[in-house]
C-alpha cells in the first residue's frame, strides 16, 4: 500500500540518499557490501511509497547497532540444509543482508530442484518484504518473502498484543510490456505509522484500525499509542478489523500462518517473544525470523505461457467495469512501479523530521551531511 507523506516533504536525489545511508552503516562497522544492501532496501521503500519502512527508520537501526542489539558483522551460518531447503542463523545481524543471502540461496535451490525455501532465525527487521520477492523475477521465478515482527496486533476477540504485523510479499513475472505482479502487504489493517500520522494531525481514526484497552475498536490514536507503550491493552487490529463481521479472523489467521512459517519453522522467536525483554527488563536481541522462497516457472510448464497469461489477466482486470466515480483499477505493484519512476526523476520525498534525524546522525557520527 502506498503511504501518503504529510506535507513539506524534501526531495533528495536517489543516489545521494543511498550513498549517505550506506556511509552511516559503514561508519558503524558494517561491511560495505552489507551496508549497500541495507541502504538500497531503505531507499527502495521510499521510492515505492512505503515511507514507514524507508530512511525514516534509520535512527532505529543506528540505535540498535550502537546498543549492541544488532551486530554490524554477522555472516549467516547454515544450521540445516537439503537440496530444496535450509535454515540459517543470522546471528543477530542486520536483517537485510541475511534476507538477501537467504533469497539468493533459495533461488539457487529452485534452479536445481524446481523450488527452494530458506528459513532464517536470530535476525532483525529486514525492511520491505517485496524487495526480496522481486529478486526472483529476473530468474523466471515466483518469489515469496515472509517475516514476523514485533507484537503490535491483538488476536481476534483479544485485547493483548501478541501478534506482529507479519508481512507477506509475492512477486511473479509477466510478459514483456506488462509490469510484474507484486503483492507486498502486512496482515494488520494498518501499520503503526498510520496511527502515528493520525495522532500528529489530531484526527479520529477510521473504525476497525485499532482497539483500546477493552479490546474494542477506537478512533483515538493517542490513546492507542499510549496503551501500546505502556502495555495497558489494545493495539492494532488484524486485517479485516474487530471481530469476525468483516473478516478480522482471516487477517488474524494470516498473521499466525506467517509466524508458523517463520518463527516456528526456523526454530526462533514467534508472537510475543519477538523483541522480547529479558528478566532484567532490558531488551534482548530481536530474534526476528524470515522465510524466503522461489518457484522456478520451468518446473510447472512453459514460463512464457505463464507470463502471457498473467499479462492477459492484468489487462482484463484493468479494463473491467469501474465502480461509480472511479477511474482506474490497479493490479498490485503498479502504483509502486509508477511512483518509483517518478521519484527516480524528481528525487525521493523525505519528511522534514526524517531529514532532521539524518542531519543529527551525520553530526553524531562525524560524517559530512551531503543531502542539502
Amino acid at each position: 500500500m502506498v503511504e501518503a507523506l504529510e506535507q513539506n516533504e524534501i526531495f533528495i536525489p536517489v543516489d545521494r540518499l543511498r550513498e549517505f545511508v550506506e556511509a552511516v552503516f559503514v561508519r558503524l562497522g558494517v561491511r560495505p557490501d552489507d551496508a549497500w544492501v541495507v541502504a538500497d532496501n531503505l531507499v527502495a521503500a521510499d521510492l515505492r511509497g512505503i515511507h514507514s519502512h524507508g530512511v525514516a527508520r534509520l535512527e532505529r537501526y543506528v540505535k540498535g547497532l550502537k546498543d549492541g542489539l544488532i551486530k554490524p558483522v554477522a555472516p549467516c551460518s547454515v544450521l540445516f540444509e537439503t537440496a530444496a531447503t535450509a535454515t540459517l542463523d543470522a546471528r543477530d545481524g542486520l536483517g537485510q543482508p541475511a534476507a538477501k543471502y537467504a533469497m539468493e540461496m533459495a533461488i539457487r535451490k529452485a534452479s536445481e530442484s524446481g523450488a527452494g525455501f530458506v528459513a532464517v532465525r536470530n535476525s532483525n527487521h529486514y525492511g520491505i518484504a517485496g524487495y526480496y520477492a522481486m529478486m526472483a523475477l529476473s530468474h523466471d521465478m515466483i518469489g515469496i518473502s515472509l517475516t514476523n515482527s514485533a507484537p503490535l496486533v491483538v488476536p481476534t476477540f483479544g485485547r493483548e498484543i501478541i501478534v506482529g504485523t507479519n508481512p507477506i510479499a509475492v512477486a511473479a513475472p509477466a510478459a514483456e510490456g506488462e509490469r510484474p505482479f507484486v503483492l507486498d502487504m502486512a496482515t494488520s489493517t494498518v501499520p503503526r505509522g498510520k496511527v502515528e500520522v493520525y495522532n500528529r494531525k489530531e484526527k479520529t481514526m477510521p473504525a476497525g484500525w485499532a482497539s483500546d484497552e477493552t479490546g474494542k475498536s477506537t478512533g483515538d490514536a493517542r490513546r492507542v499509542l499510549d496503551n501500546l507503550v505502556k502495555r495497558r491493552g489494545g493495539g492494532l487490529l488484524p486485517l479485516g478489523g474487530e471481530g469476525e463481521t468483516w473478516g478480522g479472523h482471516k487477517g488474524y489467521g494470516m498473521a499466525l500462518l506467517i509466524d508458523v512459517l517463520t518463527g516456528v519453522l526456523a526454530g526462533g522467536a514467534f508472537g510475543a517473544h519477538v523483541y522480547e525483554d529479558g528478566p532484567d527488563g532490558k531488551p534482548k536481541p530481536a530474534n526476528v525470523c524470515h522465510l524466503l522462497g522461489a518457484f522456478d516457472l520451468k518446473g510447472f510448464g512453459d514460463p512464457q505461457a505463464f507470463r502471457k497469461s498473467l499479462a492477459q489477466y492484468a489487462n482484463e482486470l484493468r479494463s473491467s467495469a469501474k465502480a461509480d466515480g472511479e477511474e482506474r483499477i490497479f493490479v498490485h505493484g503498479e502504483r509502486e512501479f509508477e511512483m518509483t519512476e517518478r521519484y527516480e526523476k524528481s528525487g525521493v520525498p523525505i519528511h522534514p523530521k526524517s531529514v532532521g534525524s539524518m542531519r543529527f546522525i551525520a553530526g553524531e557520527l562525524g560524517l559530512p551531511y551531503t543531502l542539502d
